[in-house]
């Protein structure tokens, strides 16, 4: 299924081109420097911040960053790029050897010197860092498939355009060229073939079908009749290993979100249908678990009971789940998710956070909603996303508020509520529940959603939310409205003081420590099981802030 040899690498995917999409090809070779250059960024500040293997000791001068490998000899390059949401700027040097492929490659900048010469590929920093062979194919195809998504990408909408669009939530997702802002993984799709980014991935503005597959009714997990929704790559890869399931013949056409795997369906705007994808994009296999499966309509009551009194914040519930019984459990691979939608009103826009971090989007809501104040415009987005998000913390839930998880309303440019989906991430304290007075009591939780420790819960959503969310629209905003960082953080800081105020709680020190938490990706998809978090901690702008 996800094997490295239907993993196109750079050349490959411009000989698929020649063959599939031969008036790409001239856009895709001249995006390939750049989207060397974001995914060694990307990469390079993985390898100044992580517990990644094979470094050593860290040093800075002059303002730039030395880092030691355990193989021998050093890498060296501009500390600055190593913060998160960086821009690409020239980059590390190596200081020994790299070998006979240890030229560069032209482009923005030479992001790599050796004594043989300028390097550019972030391929190649892995090569010299030691780590495997599947890491590298990985980076390969991620730049591979960013150029591709850079080569192909149409202008990003105006917020004009997407209020008077009736699937502008879709068209927004579709618009997110780069992918994950800090995973050099960001565009890998490993088991996809060129022919099937196109077909399938949201950046090229695709309609697929989801095929209907009836399930016999012994076979099948959940509430509702034994049908099983499946993503076109799923019913081409997988299906054929059960003929006891059935395709119906009935498709539904619908768009690829951000995740790809979750789809829109066309012309029915209150649902979305979270499907099994045998493929590894950024750092995991995206199939819908067993322990997924059981807990999201559950939990999706649960938080729902919570957010009640909570008007700026609606969980989007997924409704129904349903799987294939494979030796007595439901089989990650033939699973779906039914979730809601987000109902957007007339004039309103709904959009993931990821969508707002674009510089033309962005800008669109500054200037359209706050006379082109960057200051004004945080403040009131810190002010829609910070409160709903601290409350339930403190109530016992701790969201995992990444800017693809979290999306926004705006009203002429302004946020106005707060809307979350995908319940695979959250964090649950039954202790805590109980001493807040839930009394409808706590749902079995499967796999690792339950815990009662606070450091646990705080870095969960302060990882996502601060850290990753929020720390995005600072980062674009610092870039294209120039403004100094420390006002833009002092506005996030003076929500949450406002927060804390009402509610009394300890949680205070995670937000306004000496450091904050960030999900240490890289090291992540480098380690033994890609799915267990691993952290590291930034200076926190806000420290001494409370």
């Amino acid at each position: 299924m996800t094997t490295a040899a239907n993993t196109p690498d750079a050349e490959r995917t411009r000989d698929d081109l020649g063959r599939l999409r031969p008036d790409l090809v001239a856009d895709y070779e001249a995006a390939l420097p750049g989207a060397r250059a974001a995914v060694l960024g990307r990469l390079w500040g993985a390898i100044g911040r992580e517990p990644l293997p094979g470094l050593g000791n860290r040093s800075t001068r002059g303002g730039r960053l030395t880092v030691t490998l355990a193989g021998g000899g050093t890498l060296t390059g501009p500390a600055a790029a190593t913060a998160p949401f960086a821009e690409t700027a020239p980059g590390p040097a190596a200081g020994r050897s790299a070998g006979p492929d240890a030229g560069g490659d032209a482009g923005p900048g030479p992001l790599l010197d050796s004594p043989d010469g300028p390097v550019g590929d972030p391929v190649r920093v892995a090569r010299i860092a030691g780590w495997p062979d599947r890491f590298r194919a990985e980076l390969a195809n991620s730049v591979a498939n960013l150029a591709l998504a850079r080569a192909n990408a149409f202008p990003t909408p105006t917020l004009k355009q997407l209020a008077a669009d009736p699937e502008g939530l879709a068209t927004a997702e579709q618009s997110v060229v780069d992918g994950h802002p800090i995973h050099p993984g960001c565009r890998t799709r490993t088991g996809m073939s060129t022919e099937e980014v196109l077909a399938y991935a949201p950046e090229h503005r695709t309609i697929v079908e989801l095929a209907e597959v009836r399930v016999p009714e012994d076979r099948w997990y959940g509430e509702g009749p034994p049908i099983l929704m499946v993503h076109p790559w799923q019913r081409d890869h997988v299906l054929d290993r059960h003929p006891e399931l059935r395709p119906t013949g009935r498709t539904r056409p619908a768009r690829p979100l951000m995740s790809l795997r979750t789809l829109a369906p066309v012309g029915r705007r209150s649902q979305h249908v979270k499907t099994a994808v045998d493929v590894q994009m950024t750092s995991a296999v995206r199939t819908v678990s067993p322990a997924a499966v059981r807990n999201g309509p559950v939990v999706s009551v649960l938080l729902h009971t919570l957010a009640t009194d909570l008007p700026g914040l609606t969980v989007l519930r997924e409704t129904f789940a349903g799987a294939v019984l494979v030796d007595g459990e439901p089989s990650r691979s033939l699973a779906y998710l039914a979730r809601e939608a987000p109902r957007q009103a007339p004039g309103e826009v709904v959009l993931p956070l990821a969508a707002l971090a674009q510089p033309a989007l962005q800008r669109d809501a500054v200037g359209t909603g706050f006379g082109g104040d960057p200051v004004a415009f945080l403040t009131a987005l810190a002010r829609t996303v910070l409160p709903p998000l601290l409350v339930m913390l403190h109530r016992g839930v701790a969201l995992e508020a990444h800017g693809q998880n979290t999306l926004v309303a705006l009203v002429d440019g302004v946020p106005t509520r707060l809307l979350y989906r995908d319940l695979g991430g959250v964090r649950i304290s039954p202790a805590r529940l109980r001493r807040h007075g839930f009394t409808l009591g706590v749902p079995e939780l499967h796999g690792d959603l339950g815990t009662d420790d606070p450091d646990a819960l705080r870095t969960k959503l302060l990882a996502a939310a601060v850290s990753g969310a929020l720390a995005e629209q600072i980062a674009v905003l610092t870039r294209t409205h120039d403004v100094a960082p420390d006002l833009l953080w002092g506005s996030v800081a003076a929500v949450a003081r406002d927060t804390y105020a009402r509610l009394g709680t300890g949680d205070t020190a995670g937000l306004f420590g000496p450091t904050l938490p960030l999900k240490a990706t890289t090291a992540m998809r480098l380690a033994a099981d890609p799915l267990d978090d691993v952290w590291t901690h930034l200076d926190n702008p806000m420290a001494g802030l409370r």
